[in-house]
Order: structure tokens, then C-alpha cells, then sequence
């Protein structure tokens, strides 16, 4: 199993028999490195979407049809882009769970919001959400855009994942020290890897916080494009 950071909350997971880019936003983003879009993509078979955010959803309809591959995600959303821009979807809500490629996703809460950019302001996007996604012997917990809630009990006793990827960047979503203690008080997570900090100055520039509030576990501060092997 291989993951890929692809800035921000971007990633790009090669788990099964899937290669599933998570909240792939490439275009306009300034951490992402120029000329590597054909890289990150390549091969993709899935698209996984926490929310309709622009710095989540940017490139989404994009390479859906390029690569002619499904995006899976929360249902109201999937089913207007399926409906108006002739893309492939796979629409399942809180509790469903989807096979992507061998991989069993499986949607969870999040306490954020979801918006499309419009002309006359934000449009309704369906449920922020996160995923637990199962496969080669690991559970991992992509949290999407949250702060602490107190889902995350049943959420971490229930699925039991080994990997979180978190958002911990702060102003936004939960900053490091919130999401460390999250990861401590309802998780028993084996390894951590932080997302949706670094690309903005408004945003956390490290994960120290975190690494010094989770002894024990195995904190990654991954790179863009430098493959992780899980």
C-alpha cells in the first residue's frame, strides 16, 4: 500500500487493487510542484471526495473525465455532477459502504460545511464527511475538513483504523494540538500523517505539536509527491 501527498488534502492512495486521488485539488494549488499533474494522476481508477470545497473538489470533474473514472462521494453532490456534467458517480451517504477497486470505503461524519463556489455566493454541496477505508490488513481514517467531535468514539472503537490522515492545520479545521488529542483520546492509531496545513500562512507550517502530543506513534510529515509505503 502507497500514499502520495499531493498538498493541502490531496492524496493519492494505491490500496487493492484501486488508485483512488482523494480530494484532488492540482490546479491553483501553490504547494503542488509544476509539471507533476500527469504523475499524480496517472493511473488513477477512483476519485474520493470529503466535500465540495473548491481547495478539495477543484480538479475533481476535470480528471473524472479525462481518465473516464468514477468519483465517489456524498450523494447529493455525485448525483448533480453525474446529472449536469456527464461524469461517472458513485452517491452513498453516512453508515454506506462502497467497494472502490477491493478497497471497502466506508462514509463517516465530519463537522465542517460544504459549498460550491457560484456567481451569486456558495451553493449547497450535500454533507462535509471522512472515509474509513479498508484493505491490506489496515483500516485508515481520512478525517476530511473536521474539528474534534464526539463521533469520533464510536468511530474509532467501531472501524479500529491503524492510520489516520488528519487535518491539522488550524482556522479551518482542527489545529495540531486538537488533533493530537483527538488521536489520543479516541483513536489507537499506529501511525498519523497531518493534512490541510502548509499551503496558506494562515494555516499551521509544522507538525511538531503534533509529533511531541502523540508518543508512540509514528508521525509522518509527508512531502508532496514522495511516496509513502504503509
Amino acid at each position: 500500500m502507497q500514499l502520495t501527498w499531493l498538498g493541502h488534502a490531496g492524496f493519492r492512495l494505491e490500496i487493492e487493487n484501486a488508485v483512488i486521488l482523494i480530494d484532488p485539488w492540482i490546479s491553483g494549488n501553490p504547494v503542488f510542484p509544476e509539471g507533476a499533474r500527469a504523475e499524480a494522476i496517472g493511473g488513477a481508477t477512483h476519485i474520493l471526495l470529503t466535500h465540495g470545497h473548491g481547495d478539495h473538489s477543484g480538479d475533481t470533474l476535470a480528471i473524472a473525465k479525462e481518465l473516464k473514472i468514477p468519483v465517489a462521494g456524498i450523494y447529493d453532490l455525485v448525483s448533480h455532477w453525474s446529472t449536469h456534467h456527464d461524469i461517472d458517480g458513485i452517491g452513498f451517504n453516512k453508515g454506506g459502504t462502497v467497494d472502490l477497486g477491493g478497497a471497502r470505503v466506508t462514509m463517516v461524519n465530519a463537522s465542517h460545511s460544504s459549498s460550491l463556489s457560484g456567481a451569486d455566493g456558495p451553493i449547497y454541496a450535500g454533507h462535509e464527511s471522512g472515509y474509513m477505508i479498508a484493505g491490506e490488513g489496515h483500516v485508515i481514517y481520512v478525517s476530511g475538513d473536521t474539528d474534534i467531535m464526539a463521533d469520533m468514539a464510536w468511530m474509532g472503537e467501531y472501524h479500529q483504523p491503524d492510520i489516520g490522515i488528519l487535518c491539522a492545520g488550524g482556522h479551518f479545521t482542527m489545529d495540531m494540538k486538537r488533533a493530537a488529542w483527538a488521536a489520543r483520546k479516541y483513536f489507537d492509531f499506529k501511525t498519523v500523517i497531518p493534512c490541510h496545513y502548509k499551503t496558506f500562512p494562515l494555516l499551521e507550517q509544522s507538525a511538531q505539536v503534533m509529533i511531541e502530543g502523540l508518543p508512540g506513534v509514528q508521525v509522518i510529515e509527508p512531502e508532496v509527491m514522495k511516496a509513502i509505503a504503509l
